[in-house]
């Protein structure tokens, strides 16, 4: 019998969806073939942890299996009416009478309406309805994959392990952001009767950058410059994430002022590209030595000026 999937991912019935997804990306991390090679004990457990985060990572589906109508597996119940027509009627049979076969009516239609109505609840995919064999769609799966923060921006193509073994090639559209879900039309779960296989839904985190982020579709980055190069102005390379640039530094450039690079950004829904934002961090020397305190000594005495006026008092 398939395990509670609250209990697999270690969440009570009333968590978040947040809290299931969190629960989900740690497990699945923890025992996700890729990262226990050979490991067959870990395979089976990703295969039931992705199979529990299909059901309650999807919100419709999990208030179905919180209303009991579809089980662990994501398999439909049996609709529960028809046993209890057949335990409530005269002898046990939900049509049996004194008046005989008269009140079954035709046979053919009776069955018609049991394994049509079955069909209909999703019943067992065996069953047959006018003969013909029932068709249902395969089950859709789930699965987390995480990339690097340049994968996302300039896309790329990850090979990963599906929950059932499978490889696949997964295309990184350009520009894809933290949290979305990539949809791989007919690799879910099987179909039965010859119905269509399911859907892949493949929810992507973007790990963080040691010098990029994200704005929007503007890149961010902090650049370091020297005392010099805010007072005289220079022109200096800055990393971008296809690759380094030069860029002017304006003479007089303070701590904080943003420069842009047009067009260094991600790319946009509408086909463009956002910018490359570069904040200024003005580094002094790690050793002020006599020359320079000498010089900004005798600069203070005829140039002085107050930064912070006009900020006002604090509260």
């Amino acid at each position: 019998m398939a395990q509670n999937p609250y209990e697999i991912l270690g969440v009570a019935r009333d968590a978040s969806q947040d809290e299931i997804r969190k629960a989900y990306r740690k497990l699945a991390k923890a025992n996700h073939p890729d990262l226990n090679p050979g490991d067959a004990a870990a395979t089976e457990r990703f295969s039931e942890i992705a199979s529990a985060y299909d059901i309650l990572g999807d919100t419709e589906k999990r208030g179905r299996f919180d209303r009991g109508e579809i089980d662990a597996t994501g398999a439909e119940r049996p609709d529960p009416r028809y046993y209890r027509e057949y335990a409530d009627a005269p002898g046990g049979h939900p049509y049996a009478s004194s008046a005989g076969y008269e009140d079954m009516g035709d046979m053919s239609d009776f069955f018609s309406e049991i394994f049509g109505a079955r069909a209909r609840a999703g019943g067992h995919p065996g069953g047959q309805q006018d003969g013909q064999t029932i068709r249902m769609r395969g089950q859709d799966v789930r699965y987390h994959l995480e990339i690097d923060f340049l994968e996302a921006v300039t896309g790329a193509t990850r090979r990963v392990t599906m929950p059932d073994g499978k490889a696949l090639d997964i295309a990184i559209p350009e520009g894809l952001r933290d949290g979305q879900t990539i949809r791989l039309k007919g690799q879910g779960g099987p179909g039965y009767g010859g119905g269509p296989a399911g859907d892949a839904f493949v929810e992507v985190s973007v790990r963080p950058h040691p010098r990029f982020t994200r704005e929007g579709d503007d890149i961010v980055l902090v650049l370091p410059i020297a005392l010099d190069e805010a007072v005289l102005g220079a022109k200096v390379e800055v990393p971008t994430t296809t690759g380094r640039v030069s860029m002017t530094i304006p003479k007089g450039a303070s701590g904080g002022q943003t420069l842009r690079l047009r067009g260094k950004g991600v790319k946009t829904r509408g086909g463009g590209h956002g910018d490359q934002l570069v904040r200024l961090q003005v580094k002094m020397p790690e050793t002020i030595d006599d020359e320079l305190a000498a010089f900004m000594e005798t600069w203070r005495e005829s140039h002085r000026y107050d930064p912070r006026k006009g900020m006002g008092e604090g509260r």
